[in-house]
Formats: C-alpha cells, structure tokens, sequence
C-alpha cells in the first residue's frame, strides 16, 4: 500500500471519527505506564537509571510487536492505518479549540477556563478573556506540533513503529517530563527522548506554519524569538505560529502554581476567540501540505 493512501488514510479515520468514544488504547498505555512508575519511582525520587529502564519496558516491547503485525501479509496495511489513527489527535485537538471559542463567544469566561483548562497544564482559574485566548492559540499551535505533525512525521519516517515509538514516548513525556521533586531525575529520560524524537519535527512544523501564514513574519520570529523560549522544540513552533498569525503569544503563565516568565513571541496584536480558530485552520492546511507533498514524491518516483 502506498504511503500516502495509508496517511491520507489515518487521517482521514481521524478526521471522521476522532478519538474512540469507548476505549483508547492510549488511555490503557497510560494506565500501565502508571503502574511502572509506581514500581521503579517508589520514593519519588528515582535515579535516572530507573527512568530509563521504566521507558525500555513501557514503549519498546509494544512498538516491536506492533512492527512485527505490520509485516504479516494481507493484514499489515490495517495495523499501520490504524496505528497512525490512533496516534493522532486532529479532530479531537479541533473539539477542543471549538469549545473554548464558543464560550469565549458566548461571553461565559467560567466556562472558557473551563474549557482551555482541559487543553493546557497551567493554572487557567485567574485568566482574562485575553489569558485564554492565548493560552488556546498556544495550546493549538504546540499540540498540533506534537499530536499531528510528528506523528505523521514519524509515520512517514517508520511506518507503523515509527508512529507507535513516538506516540508512546510523547505520552511518557507528558506524564514523567516534569521538572519536580518527584519526576526530576526519573523522568529525565522520558522529556530527553521526546525531544529528541521532536526536534526535526518541530523544525518542519515551523516551516509550515510559515508557509501557511504570513512567511516572512513567521520566519523573523522563529530566527529572532525562538532561542528564548525555555523548550527546544516548542520555540521554533511556537514563534513561527506567532508570527504566521500575526499575534503576540507568550508572557507570564502560572504552571502548577508557579509563575514563569515566559518571553512574548510573535509581533500583533493580543489573540482573540477567532485566532484560536485560525490557528487551527493553520494546523488543518498544513497537513493538507505534508499529504500533497508526500502524493507529490510518490508521483515522481513512480
């Protein structure tokens, strides 16, 4: 099966069915995950050692057997449609965004909170109409990054064990990658192979927001903005989208209730509701982009 039937494919599955209502096998991943930090972080204070062995034993046994299924005659173009399905998050990441602009719309700011909260870790209970605004842009532009584009990326790359290894490491990177007492040391594997794993993606993702929006804007922000940013790989997606939308994004945010000075990227005007929509349309053209592109070379090559 062509590489690009089996992509358009996925994402056409996502696009018309989004995340499965019942079971996720992402949720059932996280579960277990859970359960190994628990045996190998018990006082919260794990070496690195452990961390690494706890990622080996959550990711790697599953993205082997997922690339032997991929090999089996007659049946592995369905694991590899379906395992870049269930990796990406386009619809659900569009659900999201579209709620909080409803209620930004509706003038209900409890419930915009309410709604950007489920999209992004900081503390969402003190935000203005603008605080969430641009925390849903941001949250937009970064997931997008990490839930769509790099996915595909690596489904491009891989094949279906390349989009199960990173789907599954951005998920450990999301639970263990956090900078406190408890994951300092252990999660120190999970937030460096993630990114790792992000740090080409993350480059082309700019590179599209660019070409998707006001281009030269977009690529002074990214060259002038993005080295500030605390994150390797969210600086450059996140300055380029800035600058492709033609909005400020950044500046103070309260993250498990600590403040972080964060450096404003972009150059415009503060976000509204309707840039939280622009973005995602950004999200939804460029890869549109990365499909006719991949079509595109397979032409060529044919």
């Amino acid at each position: 099966m062509s590489l690009f039937l089996a992509s358009a494919a996925g994402v056409a599955l996502d696009a018309v069915f989004g995340e499965p209502k019942g079971w996720h096998p992402l949720v059932a991943f996280g579960q277990m995950a859970e359960r190994i930090e628990q045996r190998f972080n018990q006082s919260g204070g794990g070496w690195r050692s452990h961390g690494v062995s706890a990622w080996c034993i959550a990711v790697l046994p599953i993205t082997l057997v997922v690339g032997l299924l991929a090999q089996v005659p007659a049946f592995g173009w369905c694991v590899e449609i379906f395992a870049l399905y269930f990796a990406l998050g386009l619809k659900s990441l569009g659900e999201h965004a579209h709620a909080v602009v409803k209620a930004l719309r509706l003038g209900d700011l409890p419930l915009a909170r309410e709604r950007v909260g489920y999209m992004v870790s900081r503390n969402t209970r003190e935000l203005d109409a603008t605080g969430v605004a641009r925390a849903g842009t941001e949250s937009v532009l970064e997931n997008g990054s990490d839930a769509v584009f790099a996915s595909l990326f690596w489904f491009l790359v891989a094949g279906a064990p390349g989009v199960v290894l990173y789907r599954l490491s951005n998920t450990l990177d999301a639970m263990w990658g956090y900078r406190t007492e408890r994951f300092e040391r252990f999660g120190w594997a999970a937030a460096k192979i993630d990114d790792l794993l992000n740090y080409i993606p993350a480059r082309l993702v700019a590179l599209t927001y660019a070409l998707c929006g006001r281009t030269r804007q977009a690529l002074h922000c990214w060259r002038t903005q993005a080295p500030l940013w605390d994150s390797p790989n969210a600086g450059p997606v996140m300055a380029a989208g800035a600058g492709a939308l033609n909005v400020t994004l950044g500046g103070p945010a309260y993250y498990h209730g600590e403040l972080h000075e964060r450096p404003e990227l972009g150059d415009g005007p503060q976000p509204r509701a309707r840039d939280i929509e622009r973005a995602m349309n950004r999200v939804w053209a460029g890869v549109l982009l990365w499909l006719l592109i991949v079509l595109g070379v397979e032409l060529t090559l044919a």
